[in-house]
């Protein structure tokens, strides 16, 4: 038992899952539970939870064995301050809604500060996978399934609402001096001007998940089925976000000694973003058009802009809220840093392209 660990779960919820473990029938001791931390959630804190199961009859010194036999579920203990960042209502009901659908894991239970899950059998993706080239192709059929499922609810994009309502949380916790560090009071102007210029412009609208970063996708080594899980942030948008959001993923490994830093030279290169484009239209079974490939393209570069004031607010309002162990802010100065530093090229005309650093 990791009683450190066990410390941080509330009352409420070891009552749960000692409930949980004693209707299974099979673990040997339902207080004998081992928590151990999952690296690299930064909304929440995550744990997977274990019981030893009892030995079965002629396994009788086989030790090795008897401790490969566990029951797993997955604990999330919601982050301080979270509720600013999405309704957690909707969110649970998106869970179960996606559940129906064959999608993650199955929520075991709920509890006022956390849940438990189905602990699914499969490797969490790290940070060297997205450039994967298997991996990829895997993750583009799965994120074009994922875009297409009926879901229930308002089905406009919630992007800049969102924006919005993070910019407005973000100017009420900041300081004055990080107000203008960040140019918060003209970001407002910033938001429309992006707006105004994508809202124009055909597109598809989808479920999206809007935080497709590695640490939410699984992959069952045997059957090369992947899994996206966590839908805190999910909701209907433009298809085109979600794969920008996605890319601007791949310059972040939060496993790293310096989780918040940000790697933009593994930014996807245009071929790389070509081939996942493809790949992502054709998997509904007809090969995609030549100018809908590269208008969606041009597409995903813009949107990466937005992906980049989004997860930049997110940043500056978690510094505030959150106390997990992330350098928050320096995050967000990235992030806009990055903004500020692309937003020109992918709003003209041409063909789309990542600008290289400096």
């Amino acid at each position: 038992m990791v009683a450190i660990e066990e410390a941080k779960i509330p009352k409420e919820a070891r009552g749960i899952l000692h409930g949980l473990a004693s209707e299974w029938g099979d673990v040997a001791d339902c207080e004998d539970l081992e928590v151990v931390p999952l690296k690299g959630a930064m909304t929440n804190e995550v744990f997977q939870v274990r019981w030893k199961t009892k030995r079965e009859e002629g396994e009788e010194g086989e030790e090795e064995k008897a401790k490969a036999k566990v029951r797993k579920v997955l604990l999330r203990l919601y982050g301080e301050g979270t509720e600013v960042f999405f309704d957690r209502e909707a969110e649970v009901k998106t869970f179960e809604c996606l559940s129906k659908h064959g999608q993650g894991p199955r929520l075991l239970f709920r509890f006022p500060s956390g849940r438990v899950e189905e602990f699914i059998h499969a490797r969490t993706l790290l940070a060297g996978d997205l450039r994967d080239p298997e991996i990829s192709a895997l993750i583009a059929s799965k994120l074009r399934e994922f875009h297409d499922l009926d879901m229930p609810g308002d089905k406009t994009v919630f992007l800049w609402n969102r924006l919005r309502k993070w910019l407005k949380s973000a100017k009420s916790l900041c300081s004055d001096e990080e107000a203008k560090e960040f140019s918060l009071d003209t970001m407002e102007e910033e938001i429309s001007a992006l707006e105004n210029k994508l809202s124009s412009e055909d597109q598809m609208i989808g479920f999206c998940h809007n935080d497709l970063q590695y640490g939410n996708i699984m992959i069952d080594e045997e059957t090369r089925q992947v899994t996206i899980i966590d839908y805190e942030y999910a909701s209907f948008n433009p298809i085109a976000y979600d794969l920008a959001n996605h890319f601007c993923e791949m310059a972040a490994d939060y496993h790293s000694d310096n989780p918040h830093i940000l790697d933009y030279s593994k930014y996807p290169d245009f071929e790389e973003r070509k081939i996942f484009v493809q790949i992502y239209l054709s998997s509904s079974g007809e090969k995609p058009d030549n100018v809908v490939v590269e208008n969606l393209l041009k597409s995903v570069e813009k949107y990466a802009l937005a992906s980049h004031l989004v997860w930049g607010l997110w940043g500056i309002i978690s510094d505030h809220v959150n106390d997990i162990d992330f350098d928050y802010m320096e995050y967000a100065r990235q992030r806009f840093q990055q903004y500020r530093k692309n937003k020109s090229a992918p709003l003209a005309s041409g063909p789309p392209q990542q600008i290289p650093d400096s």
